[in-house]
């Protein structure tokens, strides 16, 4: 089915609610979405604090953090037919607020739009209705948590989190995070010395079983802003254990757009703009009630990976790629597997870098449409959390003096030497009488 068709069918998604209630010392939260008369969504959320717990005596102190999961949460599901209107009923938007989850929705949202092959402009995508009555949600409902010698680090399992993890942990008392625990995450944090599950803020985090069904009747599907989603559950830690800074690992690659010269970018919710917004937002309208930021957004992708190899205690356990993280392995046929392997290769000698991967993946002919992707060979980038195309170029000449006997190394060299090669003779053309 085609956007347009879904939006006439599917004319409103409704935001019904939401509940949440302790038991047995875990919070769970179950939210209420609604198309139509016939589609309904109650996705299920467990957060377990562990030994960091501290839960106000009121827990009604959490619903305004609570909604504002649920309007990070509704896209997952509102995206599936992107009806034009979405109606709120718990609380209502001002104007600025309304604005400020537009963008969000707009440019989180860039990818699935390019790849969906849906085209309206910014004012038209969708707009929000409310309940006569509903109340506005007041700053005072949200307990400003106090600063501590303490930090949450969310562990992804790559490099980037071992880097904040380590960086962090010999400066103040980290506390790890973890969104539906995995191999290499549970790896990573045990490596770290937090062997004890309650040791580790886990959020084991679901995907309504009917979303997953309307997909396989036609309905749309694709990326959302897993790191604004990430970014909203920082808040209800910072409530549920007095800890007020979040520490992220988004470097700075983050802010390239995927596709040049337009606001389409994978990694939209990572970049500097997205957080200096959430930041912002948090301020003014959540009574500043945690302190969220990327400890790593200052360096580069090679900077991170010269850290990281600093590391070789994490080298067998930490992965990266999502097509085989269910597996708990490396796929060695995706772009973030290949970017992984570029970038940390000047860092790491190939023996081990073979034995981490299992494959040497730069003689791998079958990734040189990725490979060209990634050096900007190819007009675009892939669309997975990557390094600039700078960065990869740089990493790239760092192993042509060490690895130019592998079949992607020559490949490049190839290419870099028929591009000077046309440079002269297109300087030598403009030259001519």
């Amino acid at each position: 089915m085609t956007f347009e068709e879904l939006r006439i069918q599917h004319p409103t998604f409704t935001y019904n609610g939401y509940t949440y209630e302790l038991r047995n010392g875990e919070l769970h939260i179950q939210f209420d979405f609604q198309i139509g008369e016939d589609i309904r969504f109650r996705p299920n959320m467990v957060l377990q604090a562990g030994i960091y717990a501290n839960y106000p005596t009121d827990l009604r102190e959490l619903d305004g953090i609570i909604f504002n999961i649920g309007m990070i949460e509704l896209i997952s599901y509102w995206k599936c037919a992107c009806c034009p209107t979405i109606h709120i009923k718990p609380y209502e938007l001002n104007y600025d607020q309304q604005l400020w989850w537009a963008k969000l929705y707009w440019k989180g949202l860039g990818e699935f739009t390019y790849k969906n092959n849906i085209h309206v402009e910014f004012q038209d995508f969708l707009e929000f209705s409310f309940e006569e009555g509903a109340p506005t949600l007041d700053t005072a409902t949200f307990s400003r948590t106090e600063e501590s010698g303490r930090v949450i680090v969310p562990i992804g399992g790559g490099k980037d989190s071992v880097v904040t993890l380590e960086d962090l942990r010999t400066q103040r008392e980290v506390v790890p995070f973890i969104i539906n625990p995995r191999g290499a995450t549970l790896d990573c944090a045990r490596i770290a010395g937090f062997g004890n599950p309650e040791q580790i803020i886990i959020l084991k985090r679901e995907i309504a079983p009917e979303l997953l069904e309307l997909n396989k009747q036609g309905y749309l599907n694709g990326h959302t802003p897993f790191s604004a989603m990430l970014a909203f559950y920082s808040t209800l830690l910072s409530a549920v254990t007095g800890i007020r800074d979040v520490a992220l690992s988004n470097e700075s690659s983050a802010n390239e757009p995927t596709i040049p010269g337009t606001y389409i970018n994978h990694q939209y919710s990572k970049s500097l703009e997205f957080e200096l917004d959430f930041r912002s937002y948090v301020d003014q309208y959540m009574n500043s009630c945690n302190h969220y930021y990327s400890h790593l957004r200052k360096l580069t992708e090679l900077q991170i990976a010269e850290k990281f190899a600093t590391h070789p205690q994490y080298f067998k356990v930490f992965k990266s790629c999502n097509a085989g993280s269910k597996e708990n392995k490396w796929c060695c046929n995706c772009p973030k597997c290949l970017f992984a392997y570029i970038i940390l290769s000047p860092f790491i000698d190939d023996a081990t870098m073979i034995d981490i991967f299992g494959e040497d993946l730069l003689n791998k002919k079958e990734l040189q449409q990725y490979f060209d992707e990634l050096s900007g060979l190819s007009k675009y980038k892939p669309f997975e959390c990557v390094g600039t195309i700078r960065e990869v170029n740089e990493a790239l000449r760092r192993l042509c003096g060490t690895r130019e006997d592998k079949y992607l190394i020559k490949h490049y060299i190839n290419e870099q030497l028929s591009q000077i090669e046309d440079s002269m003779y297109d300087e030598y053309l403009n030259m001519a009488p």
